[in-house]
């Protein structure tokens, strides 16, 4: 067998024999849509993997041996599980580059999630998240953050830090004003605010040197606001 193992819907509940004892060990591991509810503490033994796939299944919790896979460096799946919580030790994967952990019920997402220093992208749609720990603003190689769906109704201040961010979605959230935390930052090209409670916009909108689409669509937002219509005028797309 090749370095990748692929088991997408092979109809499992757990996880195949094969992977534990290959030697070299997988570098993939897709164990998506298996019905799995339960991941053993040995897949903290998987010590060559890049990328573990474990989404659409029915997990209720994580072990803290996901913090061993100290070789992830491209992509952990975790979303459309029964998750209720995350395991601190996912702090420990500072090499991590992908992690999507939507589609659960999490409600809060772990301090932890601020030590993944190589984090490039974070998915944490429909969580029911009703704020956001401080600690992610040290995400200081972010590119995209992905909100669509929870319950926010403000971002840390630390979010100012995140100065690699190119694309923040807080789509279908409870935002009365477009968060003070966002303002300036250099590369930030994308921002979806639809659905939210916005009536007034601030006027340091423009300050945005990069952003190219602003989407503010299903808010009580004036389509003619001045903020709107510099950004309209140096080539922004304004969706309003």
């Amino acid at each position: 067998m090749s370095d990748e193992y692929n088991y997408w819907k092979a109809g499992l509940g757990s996880v195949p024999a094969e992977v534990w004892e290959a030697s070299p060990g997988p570098r993939v591991l897709i164990l998506a849509d298996n019905a799995l509810t339960d991941l053993p503490d040995r897949i903290g033994e998987l010590t060559t993997l890049h990328t573990l796939d474990l989404g659409h299944n029915a997990l209720t919790r994580l072990p803290a041996a996901l913090g061993e896979l100290a070789g992830l460096t491209r992509c952990l799946y975790l979303h459309d599980n029964r998750l209720t919580e995350l395991p601190a030790a996912l702090g420990r994967l500072t090499r991590l580059g992908y992690l999507n952990v939507g589609d659960n019920p999490l409600g809060r997402l772990p301090d932890a999630l601020g030590d993944l220093a190589g984090l490039h992208e974070l998915r944490a749609q429909r969580c029911a998240l009703t704020a956001l720990p401080p600690a992610l603003g040290r995400l200081t190689r972010l590119r995209e953050l992905w909100l669509r769906g929870n319950h926010l109704t403000a971002l840390p201040g630390t979010f100012a830090g995140l100065r690699e961010l190119r694309e923040l979605e807080l789509r279908e959230n409870g935002l009365p004003e477009v968060p003070a935390a966002l303002r300036g930052l250099p590369l930030l090209r994308r921002l979806d605010l639809r659905g939210n409670r916005l009536r007034t916009l601030p006027h340091w909108l423009p300050e945005w040197p990069s952003l190219e689409k602003l989407d503010l669509r299903w808010n009580a937002v004036d389509d003619d606001a001045p903020p709107l219509r510099a950004l309209r005028e140096r080539g922004c797309v304004v969706l309003s």
